[in-house]
């Protein structure tokens, strides 16, 4: 019989550390987060801010994040689904509504740091590559607002809507530093970017040539595929207008409220809705007399 070391022995289960809880669920690369939280010591307490996207099934998740000992702390944060106040209502988790959601990020910080006017950004999405510089004032030069992308577990291939979304908030006004290697439009053998490429997918051009395709290849398909666009009246032709009209108005307000919203509920009105669909326990006495009647229906 040969010799088999028995490796997993009581030393090693002795020496064994466990992973952090988040690293065990496959939620969290403590690898990356250590290099984007860690902040050097000669700025002291200076928040290192961090421009985290996140994509689910139907929606796109953008915030400004700092980290404390305490935990992570929002300073601001913008969803896709609020694109339907300002017109985009189909298609909320596409390329060209990821650079609109980081655009409403990136003029919702800075409205919030009363910077808006100083960092207006590219107002006129061109996609051209360029980085918010700083900005000259009666008090002097001031530095625009840094954030760091942070784009958790997604894949970081080019074109990948991660970086429609820093795109949009680069656009905005907020210096996140990158290059244009990972945009849709590079050619990696010149290492030019192709800004025409780009403007299309920020326009929704991609989206509008696959409609137009479908409607002549498939027309069932492209009425069941459509079908809110349709009923919505939106064609191919229309959709960059659209994403213009949208990335206007979110210029003009980004704190926008939703019409049909109505008011908000209070703390006490959560509280009874939620209680709507709890069953609570009964006392000693209610169980007492639940039984005694159980007792008196056999007998």
């Amino acid at each position: 019989m040969p010799f088999t070391k028995l490796v997993k022995n009581s030393a090693y289960y002795s020496r064994y550390q466990t992973k952090y809880k988040r690293r065990r669920e496959g939620k969290t690369d403590y690898y990356a987060r250590k290099r984007l939280v860690s902040q050097a010591k000669n700025k002291y307490t200076s928040p290192k801010y961090r421009l985290v996207v996140r994509f689910t099934n139907r929606d796109i998740i953008t915030q400004i994040v700092y980290s404390e000992i305490t935990g992570d702390k929002v300073l601001a944060a913008a969803y896709s689904h609020e694109l339907k106040r300002y017109g985009i209502t189909q298609g909320l988790t596409n390329w060209s509504a990821a650079y609109a959601t980081g655009l409403l990020l990136a003029r919702r910080t800075l409205k919030k740091l009363n910077l808006d006017e100083q960092f207006t950004g590219v107002e006129e999405a061109d996609g051209e590559y360029t980085l918010t510089e700083a900005a000259e004032t009666d008090d002097g030069t001031r530095r625009p607002f840094k954030a760091f992308l942070d784009v958790g577990l997604a894949r970081t291939s080019t074109g990948a809507r991660v970086f429609a979304a820093m795109k949009g908030a680069s656009d905005g006004g907020i210096y996140v530093p990158h290059s244009e290697s990972r945009f849709p439009g590079y050619d990696i053998e010149t290492e030019e970017l192709d800004a025409e490429t780009l403007r299309k997918y920020i326009f929704g051009g991609h989206v509008a040539e696959y409609m137009e395709g479908l409607a002549d290849d498939d027309e069932e398909r492209y009425n069941s595929q459509f079908v809110k666009y349709i009923e919505n009246e939106i064609d191919a032709d229309s959709l960059e207008e659209l994403y213009a009209d949208a990335h206007k108005a979110i210029r003009e307000d980004p704190f926008k409220k939703d019409e049909e919203e109505g008011e908000k509920k209070s703390k006490e009105e959560w509280k009874a809705e939620s209680k709507k669909y709890r069953t609570s326990k009964l006392s000693h006495e209610e169980r007492k007399a639940r039984i005694e009647s159980k007792i008196r229906e056999l007998a």
